[in-house]
């Protein structure tokens, strides 16, 4: 039988490569670990392929992304409205991008109307879009209302320009001014100014309830627009 002998200089060589491994094995453990805390081990798929993380604030599961998908969750296409005249016409479900500029879907997701919204097929299988007081709860969890809307906001100055006050990102919602659709077709000015939100909540026979953050304000501010206008959408785990 034959035996490996090794001198001391190259156990303790030896040792060292084994530290050293164990070392990144633990870190690459650990990396794992936070990441998938950091989005609750929900990785979630939109009919078109389109993956989104997802983060837990309070008792609720929310997208930290917004909603990008061109198909209902059924798979039917959702109709892409460019054309001004046509989008305030209509009183179906569509889409577009901000400025119509398909750049912009990666960073800020689409823009919906409330009649794509009320379809109840627009988030995928196991999510739906929040409720009117789905969102009064979010923002009752995030505490003083003069503050709340800073702790969803990206921090900087880089997405908010120009902001006075300093956005925190605290749950990593990850709010960026995504801009808005006018019900009439057209795009206000300072696109940078704005991330707003659809409920699926109507309240009258043209308007619905919304949610949105401002670039001067630290508030989250509830609002009620006509539902042909376009405003992003965040997803909220059944």
């Amino acid at each position: 039988m034959e035996f490996n002998i090794f001198k001391p200089s190259e156990i303790e060589s030896i040792n060292r490569e084994n530290m050293k491994l164990t070392n990144v094995i633990l870190f690459t453990v650990a990396f794992i670990f936070i990441g998938l805390t950091r989005i609750n081990g929900q990785i979630v798929k939109d009919a078109d392929g389109n993956v989104y993380p997802s983060v837990t604030i309070g008792k609720q599961i929310w997208m930290s992304e917004n909603l990008k998908t061109t198909k209902f969750n059924d798979g039917t296409p959702i109709p892409l409205a460019t054309d001004a005249n046509k989008w305030k016409e209509l009183t179906t479900p569509a889409y577009c991008y901000l400025h119509n500029d398909i750049s912009n879907k990666d960073l800020y997701g689409a823009l919906y109307n409330w009649y794509t919204v009320n379809s109840n097929k627009l988030c995928p299988k196991g999510w739906h879009v929040p409720t009117d007081t789905e969102w009064a709860d979010l923002t009752t969890f995030l505490g003083d209302p003069s503050t709340a809307g800073d702790k969803l906001k990206v921090p900087g100055h880089d997405y908010w320009k120009n902001s006075i006050n300093e956005a925190t990102n605290d749950f990593d919602f990850t709010a960026l001014p995504g801009g808005m659709r006018l019900d009439y077709g057209d795009w206000p000015e300072f696109d940078n100014a704005y991330a707003v939100w659809w409920s699926s909540t109507g309240s009258t026979e043209i308007s619905a309830r919304n949610r949105g953050l401002y670039f001067s304000s630290s508030r989250i501010f509830r609002g009620l627009e006509n539902k042909r206008s376009g405003f992003s959408v965040r997803c909220l785990k059944d």
